[in-house]
């Protein structure tokens, strides 16, 4: 039988100990097989590398999530002097690192950065529909330090044509850009739809676009401050296929907000917390499934996942969770045959 809703995860797998031990472009290729291996056991519908290809053993606190993308750009230099430090430390949501990524002295261009080059090696691993993930525009946008073009949506816009210029090469089934700043500056929304959707207009077809946004994870805690309501003008904006959400860990009120996402638009439903360790029964997860078709409609749900990247829990409970998501599918799947 064909489920209706489908399983994935949000991107990021725990770094194996041995690939942090001693990194080499075979113990990166294993690792990324033995991700996918791990989510086919499980019966995951649209499996991810894990985000192996862009593991950065000097940058565990965003697992590779913005020196990946930026450092490799043009118009970009990594050499940060002290006046430019101490911008950065007052530079408003960016407490959660000491040291920016890079500092904007150019014009942006894509570099030597190879997204295809990751996303065809994930590729070959598996057979199963297999998505890719980046960093969106806005994200990487804000974290920079500007001294060159004196307006971080002008920043976003010429990374989102950088992006663009990678991802027309990306035959994923699905390419997923992440967006976890922006839930807590919602006022920002319309310039960073415009970036992101540059974006997504570069996907070659037949892939499909789908956007994660989150409140940020850091040590297991939340990084970002706000509410879904705030962005629904950001969401159904978006040129997507579906969105990605973090549910799970917010309040059960917040979901009432996805009444107002258009209908062409997929809901992806959080429903396995990452901020905690203990893994979800099948019923918890087929509950949350069942609340949340009662409150937006029947066949709303298109896709389930965590609320997030798994990359900071350990293995045996990500796993754990990992086989929670589709047991809990099936769950809610075969009472509402």
């Amino acid at each position: 039988m064909t489920s209706k809703i489908k399983t994935t995860v949000v991107g990021s797998y725990p770094v194996p100990a041995w690939l942090a031990a001693a990194p080499s472009v075979q113990a990166l290729t294993d690792a990324t097989r033995v991700v996918l291996h791990t989510q086919e056991q499980a019966g995951i519908d649209l499996v991810c590398d894990g985000e192996m290809y862009r593991f950065d053993v000097n940058h565990p606190e965003t697992n590779g999530m913005i020196e990946y993308f930026v450092r490799p750009m043009g118009g970009i230099r990594t050499e940060i002097n002290f006046a430019e430090l101490l911008d950065y430390r007052n530079q408003e949501g960016m407490g959660f690192r000491r040291r920016p990524p890079a500092v904007v002295d150019g014009p942006i261009n894509g570099g030597s950065l190879d997204l295809p080059g990751a996303c065809e090696a994930a590729k070959a691993l598996t057979d199963k529909p297999l998505k890719f993930t980046l960093t969106g525009p806005h994200m990487l946008a804000k974290t920079v330090v500007d001294r060159h073009y004196g307006d971080v949506a002008a920043v976003a816009d010429a990374i989102a044509d950088a992006l663009a210029e990678q991802v027309r090469h990306c035959h994923a089934d699905v390419v997923q850009l992440d967006e976890a700043n922006l839930p807590g500056h919602p006022d920002e929304w319309e310039w960073a739809a415009a970036s992101i959707n540059k974006v997504l207009d570069a996907i070659p077809s037949p892939g499909i676009g789908a956007v994660h946004l989150c409140f940020g994870n850091y040590g297991g805690q939340s990084i970002q401050q706000g509410s879904w309501d705030k962005l629904l003008g950001y969401l159904n904006a978006l040129h997507v296929d579906h969105i990605v959400m973090e549910n799970a860990h917010r309040p059960v009120e917040e979901l009432a907000a996805f009444k107002e996402l258009r209908p062409e638009i997929g809901m992806g439903l959080g429903v396995v917390d990452i901020k905690r360790t203990d893994i979800e029964s099948a019923d918890a997860i087929a509950a949350q499934i069942e609340r949340a078709e009662a409150l937006l409609g029947t066949g709303r749900v298109s896709y389930i996942h965590p609320d997030c990247g798994f990359w900071m829990l350990p293995r045996n409970v990500v796993d754990g969770k990992i086989r929670a998501l589709v047991a809990g599918r099936d769950l809610y799947e075969g009472n509402h045959d």
